[in-house]
């Protein structure tokens, strides 16, 4: 379709219904970069009061879309052209969909004439777009007609929002975008989850089992705190006096220092000793994957309950009683149950308390911890701890300090968010963009809105370009950039593996130049020296960036 077929102005098209069905839905800020493809529907963009927030990689606009979500609670929604934007979008969508966070992507498409099996040779053409999508998304769909927008639209949003929740694909060809429409404007729709309760004779079988249970042990993941369960797992843990470890995805599900919290350890051996050792493991909202297992050697020696609402997550890693069900739901069932058993439950670990196993446990970690040169790395994320407000939302790249930040960091009043879903490179920077425009769209000032993005130099490449957009948006977003000169965690693995590295060292920009080119404050500091920049940022306006030069270790593996 050439310009000369673009409807005249004023008059309503398929773009209009997109615009119109996302806000009757709830919708306020909307992700993405324009496209050819693309201009009918942000031409109707600009009949809104959508906030339409331009990033200058498709990638990380799907990445800023994400921490959109994460950080509000709301539905992401991302705008894509056809193909090759299409196509770059999907690293950051993998991500949001390992991690079961929500989101409505719209992707423009060639014109109708073009689909199918011929090749047209039409410009950005995919023999199947949707294909493509379908191994990062929950589900896709192509509107053919524009009457069918609305419902196409509303129909992925409550697929979105369902657990488990997951960003799901939406694609319109030009024509239907362009082409004028008589479809009255769109005033109301209604996008409800479809709800998953547990089975009561799960349910019960597993009260059952918690009833006859001395050492009941609890692994909390990512499900918990997208189903806002944390008071729900509180309570069932106190009622079966049941230690709780937390994954990563989960880190901040249960309280950091409660006494029955072996916090986040779960790559440590002493912790896994204690899961082995349940003679019921209770496994909620989370895979027991590579990392909460502690790289696949934990062998649980006593019955297994497994709760989560993905289906293909159940008894995936070991035999279980699977329950398929929303983690707070499932808690609360559970919970209830267990205040109706007669004399309760009392935990017996072998003649101790679980509140002096949690105690003796976190006390071999940390002493593992002290027999190694670590002093540089505590004290680094330390500092990043104390320098951090109790209520701020963190978001982390996957780099040495987020691995540390994986098993050490007390989110407190805030939220941990990092890119552990995937593990792709380039998530600090633009979902702490996302994260920092929604909780000013939620209604909190800049300066309640601000967050930390933390990244290796490496990563930091990848989303360097969204300077740009910070700026721009006066984003309040404070970017930590720790500069080893390289992909540091894969120069350790392939030293420990191979004795040297190869191919992880990397020319060293002027990370405080590029930041100052666009106009944003930076300083480079020495370690010992971060709390205090950090500090210093956090109360400052807009976007800023703080680096620092130093080599981190992380602490050695007890898998091997």
């Amino acid at each position: 379709m050439s310009p000369d077929d673009i409807t005249e102005v004023g008059t309503r098209n398929g773009g209009d219904l997109v615009i119109e069905t996302l806000e009757a839905l709830g919708a306020h800020t909307v992700f993405g970069i324009p496209g050819q493809h693309a201009l009918g529907l942000f031409d109707a963009l600009s009949r809104s009061k959508l906030h339409f927030v331009s990033s200058r990689v498709e990638n990380n606009s799907a990445f800023a879309a994400d921490g959109y979500a994460r950080a509000t609670g709301e539905v992401g929604v991302l705008f894509l052209s056809t193909g090759p934007g299409a196509l770059t979008s999907l690293a950051g969508l993998q991500e949001a969909y390992a991690t079961s966070v929500p989101m409505v992507v719209v992707a423009s498409q060639i014109p109708l004439d073009g689909l199918g099996a011929r090749r047209k040779g039409m410009l950005h053409q995919l023999d199947d777009q949707k294909a493509s999508a379908a191994n990062v998304t929950k589900s896709q769909r192509t509107v053919h007609h524009a009457s069918g927008i609305p419902s196409a639209i509303q129909d992925a949003w409550a697929d979105a929002i369902t657990v488990p929740q997951g960003p799901v694909w939406v694609e319109v060809p030009q024509d239907v975008l362009l082409a004028p429409v008589l479809v009255p404007p769109v005033i109301d729709a209604l996008a409800e989850a479809y709800e998953h309760p547990p089975r009561v004779e799960l349910i019960d079988e597993a009260v059952r089992w918690l009833a006859k249970a001395s050492r009941p042990v609890i692994v909390a993941g990512g499900g918990v705190r997208r189903a806002g369960a944390k008071d729900a797992l509180l309570a069932v843990a106190q009622s079966l006096g049941a230690p709780v470890v937390c994954s990563p995805g989960g880190n901040g599900a249960f309280p950091w220092n409660h006494p029955l919290s072996l916090q986040s350890w779960v790559e440590d051996r002493h912790v896994t000793e204690v899961l082995e050792d349940a003679d019921v493991l209770i496994v909620v909202g989370s895979a027991l994957g590579e990392v909460t297992s502690n790289y696949f050697t934990l062998e649980p020696r006593g019955h297994l309950i497994q709760i989560d609402a993905e289906p293909r997550v159940l008894e995936s890693n070991r035999p279980a009683l699977g329950i398929r069900a929303d983690a707070k739901a499932a808690l609360e069932y559970l919970g209830e149950a267990l205040g109706m058993l007669e004399g309760g439950t009392e935990a017996n670990w072998h003649g101790k308390g679980p509140e002096t196993v949690v105690a003796d446990t976190l006390a071999k970690v940390f002493a593992r911890l002290d027999a190694q040169d670590l002093s540089k790395e505590r004290t680094f994320m330390a500092d990043i701890r104390a320098a951090v407000p109790d209520d701020m939302q963190t978001f982390w790249d996957m780099t040495i300090s987020a691995y540390w930040g994986w098993s050490c960091w007390d989110s407190k009043a805030g939220e941990f968010h990092s890119a552990q879903g995937a593990g792709g490179l380039g998530f600090g920077f633009p979902s702490a963009i996302g994260g920092a425009l929604g909780l000013q769209v939620a209604g909190k000032t800049p300066a309640q809105a601000r967050v930390l993005a933390v990244s290796g130099d490496g990563s930091a490449m990848y989303s360097i370009a969204e300077l740009a957009t910070a700026k721009q948006h006066q984003a309040p977003v404070t970017w930590l950039i720790v500069d080893d000169g390289g992909y540091g965690i894969l120069r350790e693995y392939m030293e420990g593996a191979f004795g040297k590295a190869t191919a992880t060292e990397l020319a060293r920009p002027d990370f405080v130049a590029l930041a100052e080119s666009f106009g944003i404050p930076a300083r480079l500091v020495d370690p010992e020296n971060v709390r205090e920049a950090l500090e210093e940022s956090f109360a400052a306006d807009g976007p800023n960036v703080v680096v620092v030069q130093t080599l981190l270790k992380m602490f050695a593996p007890t898998h091997l």
